[in-house]
């Protein structure tokens, strides 16, 4: 009977989720344009940071349970799906323009986070103060883009209200934004639930579960928002959801979690080295490989993610999920 309640509460999660993702992004877009704000900065802080909240209390809620494994899972995982599964079977439905600034900047301070954030896990703990550095790195990249955004407008941003998208109330555009992102986080939410349920009984490793069940189903909002914004054609919306959520995962979703329940025992600092040894080389290697795809080598060619990368991002995750379905048994 709980298997059936378990599969009845992932089928209702998944239609709730497309839907209330929709609306998300096109309030959002809505916003953006009606503002006169640049849809890349939408994109990555009130798509990319908002998609991430199922992330973030999951792993908080994870810490404080004392299941740490499901919470540094959870966010590199999730890392991972959003490169190889979301950005992967998006721009294989549609290729995804890449915005230059993305290429220039956005993913070079991605890089260098993920970089930063495997130094600090080098001793294979996560001490409160590794935690808190990860957070004010997150804070000092949040502003310098807000930072960036202002200077645009006083360079010469497009006017308010521009835009087909401009027309309508603000305030149902905000009734847009948010009820679309509380129905996108409650439905996510009964998905992991009920996955994890399911993979539980399945006597799946919390670790493991961190990486597959709940990582995917917290990426779900991403996906969902991601070929919202690709079906909208807000090219920009659905790459700035995709990095920002990754920087918001690896800074402070790592972060609150690590403030909250520092992983500094035995058990814990043996679950960071094998995130080490397999899953954090695995997400800086895509967040590398996601750079040299949007560079666009030859001379004239706009930057972009076309059918065949993202066919090679899909393979890659299923090889992925090979690797730790065969850690899992071993």
């Amino acid at each position: 009977m709980e298997i059936l309640l378990d599969l009845l509460g992932l089928a209702a999660g998944i239609a709730i989720l497309v839907w209330s993702a929709d609306v998300f992004v096109g309030g959002a877009a809505a916003l953006a344009r009606r503002c006169g704000i640049s849809p890349l900065l939408v994109g990555m802080v009130v798509i990319g940071f908002g998609t991430s909240l199922p992330e973030m209390m999951v792993s908080l809620f994870s810490a404080l349970a004392g299941s740490p494994s499901i919470a540094l899972g959870n966010a590199y995982g999730s890392n991972t799906a959003n490169i190889c599964l979301i950005l992967g079977l998006t721009a294989l439905l549609k290729p995804i323009r890449v915005p230059s600034d993305v290429l220039r900047r956005e993913i070079p301070v991605l890089l260098v986070a993920t970089v930063i954030s495997g130094f600090l896990l080098a001793d294979h703990m996560i001490r409160r103060v590794d935690a808190l550095v990860l957070i004010a790195l997150f804070a000092v990249a949040l502003v310098n883009n807000i930072a960036i955004e202002k200077r645009r407008d006083l360079a010469g941003a497009p006017e308010p209200g521009e835009g087909e998208a401009a027309s309508g109330s603000v305030a149902r555009m905000v009734v847009k934004i948010v009820g679309g992102l509380v129905l996108v986080t409650a439905s996510s939410r009964l998905l992991v639930v009920c996955a994890v349920g399911l993979a539980r009984a399945m006597g799946v490793p919390d670790l493991v579960i961190g990486l597959t069940v709940v990582a995917i189903g917290t990426s779900l909002p991403e996906l969902a928002s991601s070929l919202a914004a690709i079906r909208k054609n807000e090219h920009d919306l659905a790459i700035g959801n995709i990095v920002g959520s990754n920087l918001f995962n690896t800074l402070v979703v790592v972060g609150i979690a690590g403030t909250a329940a520092p992983m500094v025992d035995e058990t814990s600092r043996a679950t960071v080295g094998a995130v080490l040894a397999r899953d954090y080389p695995a997400m800086l290697g895509l967040t590398l490989l996601l750079l040299v795809f949007c560079i666009p080598f030859r001379k004239g060619r706009p930057a972009r993610i076309n059918r065949i990368e993202g066919a090679v991002l899909l393979a890659g995750y299923i090889v992925y999920m090979i690797v730790l379905a065969l850690g899992a048994k071993a």
